[in-house]
C-alpha cells in the first residue's frame, strides 16, 4: 500500500479546542484502496466515522466519497459530510467556494458554506425525512435503563430516516437524558425488529443557555457506543420536530447540544420547514483542522 495522506478535523466544534466529533479524512492515495483496506483503516482510526475521497476531480457534479464506521460502510452520515467538504475545499480545491457536492452512497449531498459573525458555518441539505414505524414506551424504556414515565408520551417514539434511519425518543428532562444508559442485551434484542439500528434521545432542556435542546445518540450496532455529534441523526430529529409540531410550528431554527456526557461538547444547528410535499432539512456547524499526516 502506498503512503496515504490524511487529515483529522473536529466537526460541530464549539469555541474550545478538541470539541465536536472527530473525523479522519483520507485524500491522496485513497482511490487505490480496496473495500477491505478502507474498513481496516477505519477500525485502526476507531473514530465514529472515517472518510475516503476517491475522486480529486468533480465526477457527475460532485466528489466521490465513501464513509466507514469501525464496523461497516454506511451510505450517509452528517459530520463526515461536513468534515470531508471542509478538507475538499481547503486541500483539494484550495480556493474560496460557496458550495461543494459530495457523491455518497445515498446520493448527492450539497454542502453550503456561510459566514456568520466572522465564523464559517458548514451546512448540508439532507434528503427529505421519511417516517416509519412507532414503538411503545414499554419497549424502549428498558433499553435505555429508564422508566416509561421519563418518556414524553405526547409525541411518538418513531423511526425516521434522511438516508440512514434512527429511532427518535422524546424525553421529559435533561436529568432523564443524563441518566440514560444502554442495556446492550435489550438493545440488540430490540433492533432485531427495527429497520433503525441507532437510537437518538432528546430533551427540551439544553446544556448551554443559548441552545434549545439536548441530544444523545447510541449506535453500538455500528461500533459506536455513543457518538459526540451526529449530523444524520439530528437531521432526522429536525424532520421529526416539524412533522409532529413539537414546538408548535411547521418550521424550526435551533441549536442542539450533544456530547457533553462523554466529554466532547458539541453544537449542531438545525433548520427544517414543512413545504407541504416534503420537509426540507439543513444541519450546520463549525469545522476545525486538528492534524494531518501520512499512513505508511
Amino acid at each position: 500500500m502506498d503512503k496515504l495522506t490524511y487529515y483529522i478535523v473536529d466537526v460541530f466544534a464549539i469555541e474550545e479546542k478538541y470539541t465536536g466529533n472527530q473525523l479522519a479524512v483520507f485524500t491522496k492515495g485513497a482511490e487505490n484502496l480496496s473495500d477491505r483496506q478502507m474498513q481496516r483503516i477505519a477500525k485502526e482510526i476507531n473514530y465514529s466515522e472515517t472518510t475516503f475521497v476517491i475522486s480529486s476531480e468533480i465526477t457527475n457534479g460532485g466528489y466521490d466519497v465513501r464513509i466507514f464506521t469501525p464496523a461497516q460502510e454506511i451510505p450517509f452520515a452528517g459530520h463526515p459530510t461536513l468534515g470531508t467538504a471542509f478538507i475538499i475545499q481547503s486541500e483539494i480545491i484550495r480556493q474560496p467556494v460557496t458550495s461543494i457536492t459530495l457523491n455518497l452512497k445515498v446520493g448527492q449531498i450539497p454542502v453550503n458554506i456561510e459566514t456568520q459573525n466572522s465564523a464559517t458555518i458548514w451546512w448540508m441539505q439532507q434528503k427529505p425525512p421519511t417516517f416509519h414505524q412507532t414503538l411503545s414506551p414499554d419497549a424502549i424504556a428498558p433499553v435505555l435503563n429508564l422508566e416509561t414515565a421519563d418518556i414524553d408520551t405526547r409525541f411518538p417514539i418513531q423511526e425516521v430516516s434522511t438516508g440512514i434511519p434512527f429511532i427518535i425518543v422524546p424525553l421529559k428532562t435533561l436529568a432523564d437524558l443524563k441518566r440514560a444508559k444502554i442495556n446492550r442485551e435489550k438493545y440488540f434484542d430490540l433492533i432485531r425488529t427495527t429497520d433503525a439500528k441507532c437510537i437518538l434521545i432528546f430533551s427540551p432542556e439544553p446544556y448551554h443557555p443559548d441552545s434549545h435542546i439536548s441530544v444523545r445518540m447510541f449506535a453500538d450496532y455500528l461500533g459506536v457506543p455513543e457518538d459526540p455529534a451526529t449530523g444524520s441523526a439530528n437531521g432526522c430529529l429536525a424532520g421529526y420536530l416539524v412533522q409532529h409540531k413539537y414546538f408548535g410550528t411547521d418550521n424550526i431554527n435551533l441549536r442542539a447540544d450533544q456530547g457533553y456526557e462523554i466529554g466532547r461538547p458539541s453544537l449542531l444547528l438545525l433548520k427544517a420547514e414543512d413545504q407541504v410535499s416534503e420537509i426540507s432539512v439543513f444541519i450546520g456547524g463549525k469545522v476545525t483542522l486538528v492534524a494531518q499526516g501520512e499512513f505508511v
